[in-house]
């Protein structure tokens, strides 16, 4: 009797640590479980910078055949992901993106990584001095093969390397380097126009008959900030309205003929820099920062009133980059709060715009600049020419009298950005920022495709190199519709909780 009562006493012991084992293992996998989920639904960053300076010469630049490059061109890439929602926001030191190159690029990341086009955001910094690809000569073709080359790659490698991550946004205002290029000029002063009529307003008009600007400017500069889960800087992503700079050095080649070099201008001198901005003396490694090109189509650097110092060639350049870098470092600065789980979402549409057509007067002024030399049309004005061809060219009843552009609107927690296929003119992105649903609102132009210039109506109106026929091709109302369809988009992606 004693033994089996010795004997249950043991059995109750060992059934009783079997169960606090098995309780504290159930206790290890639910903790685990709940580990893993908030992991799963935990913000993940991903980033990529791949250089893309041409490697076969002679390149073509703008100004001519070259083989220097005064600084390195380069596709960044930031990939977000969390809970199912997607971005990828992709950069090149280009002068723009095709719609064709934007579209193969994102079908062979997405063929690669699973993610969806739709998710994928590319855009071009708009620096005048990068090489041209394209056909014709042995450079431009190699220069073609490596953007598509390295769009992908940069896409791939920023969706492959992702990690837990957490963002802030803010924002920060350099009103010293933007200014309206489009001016109302004193009376008389105003010159021809490419069809030989007078405009209300000239771009990059002469100083000396200088009225007033004929639109405002954007002074914002807006940053999305990422860390890692210790805190690291991983990315930054800033956006600015302002055209490329210019005055990138020269250089005499063998043959003693000065040449241009290749450059990334102020956008590729800002992501040089803002490192040392973020880390001080200790700047992060495997951080990326980019600046993308904000509604700048009407808006450069120049100094229209007043004189400035002359400047040493890329001393401009840096002048630039460095008050955008400390703008961005004052707004990282601001933020008081990261998130780890915010919103990723996405919205796209395919929006058919309707091409221009001329009118009688313009027909007849394009078919009468033409039977002239060409001497005489330059000396009516340079674009006489072009601007002509094109009016004859849409004029023609088989001219297709639309054309589909894709626009894009991402969220990422709190920040809304917004995408257009153009050079867009500021008044656009401001309208777009007033009227957004979410308070921090920015527009990337050039992006996933380039169709030349953006002008409000209004704008039209006035005339200018930003609204001739050679250089917008859409008709007035365009982008009115276009800021519709953006802001219906934005207000679905304010709706998601």
């Amino acid at each position: 009797m004693l033994v089996g009562c010795k004997y249950n006493h043991f059995l109750i012991q060992f059934i009783y640590i079997l169960m606090n084992k098995s309780f504290l293992l159930l206790a290890l996998c639910l903790s685990f479980t709940k580990e893993t989920d908030a992991q799963n639904n935990a913000l993940k960053v991903g980033t990529a910078c791949v250089d893309v300076s041409p490697k076969v010469t002679p390149f073509q630049l703008r100004s001519g055949k070259s083989s220097y490059v005064h600084d390195p061109l380069h596709v960044r890439a930031v990939a977000f992901e969390r809970d199912g929602g997607r971005a990828v926001i992709c950069l090149i030191d280009a002068i723009g993106i095709g719609r064709e190159m934007s579209d193969i690029a994102k079908s062979r990341a997405a063929g690669k990584t699973g993610w969806k086009t739709q998710d994928m955001l590319i855009c071009a910094t708009h620096t005048h001095s990068a090489p041209k690809g394209g056909e014709g000569m042995p450079g431009r073709e190699a220069y073609e093969k490596l953007k598509y080359e390295k769009l992908e790659e940069a896409i791939v490698q920023a969706i492959n390397s992702m990690e837990p991550a957490r963002v802030g946004f803010s924002s920060d205002d350099e009103p010293s380097e933007v200014r309206n290029r489009r001016w109302f000029l004193q009376p008389g002063t105003m010159p021809p126009n490419p069809l030989g009529e007078k405009d209300q307003v000239k771009t990059n008009a002469n100083r000396n008959h200088l009225v007033k600007p004929a639109g405002p400017v954007d002074p914002q500069l807006c940053v999305i900030d990422v860390r890692n889960s210790r805190n690291k800087p991983l990315a930054l992503i800033a956006n600015y309205a302002l055209h490329y700079v210019g005055g990138v050095p020269k250089k005499f080649d063998d043959k003693g003929r000065e040449v241009g070099m290749a450059s990334a201008d102020y956008f590729g001198e800002f992501s040089r820099i803002m490192p040392y901005r973020i880390g001080g003396t200790n700047p992060p490694t495997d951080f990326v920062a980019m600046m993308t090109n904000g509604a700048s189509g009407d808006i450069n650097n120049l100094v229209f009133t007043g004189t400035r110092a002359p400047r040493s060639p890329f001393e401009q350049i840096r002048i630039v980059a460095s008050k955008t870098a400390d703008a961005a470092w004052r707004a990282v600065k601001k933020i008081e709060t990261y998130e780890t789980k915010p919103i990723i979402a996405t919205r796209q549409r395919e929006v058919n715009l309707p091409y221009r057509e001329p009118n009688e007067r313009e027909i007849k002024l394009a078919e009468d600049l033409l039977q002239r030399t060409r001497k005489e049309r330059d000396a009516i004005n340079s674009r006489a020419t072009s601007v002509a061809t094109r009016v004859i060219e849409y004029a023609n009843p088989e001219y297709p009298r639309t054309e589909p552009v894709l626009i894009q609107a991402f969220r990422i927690g709190d920040q809304a950005i917004v995408s257009m296929p153009f050079e867009v003119l500021v008044e656009i992105g401001l309208e777009i920022k007033k009227k957004s649903p979410f308070n921090q609102t920015f527009l990337i132009s050039m992006a996933n495709g380039g169709y030349g210039y953006l002008p409000p109506a209004n704008q039209h109106k006035l005339g200018g190199y930003e609204t001739w026929l050679g250089t917008s091709r859409f008709q007035p109302q365009s982008s009115e519709l276009l800021t519709n369809h953006l802001l219906q988009m934005l207000h679905e992606l304010k709706s998601i909780n």
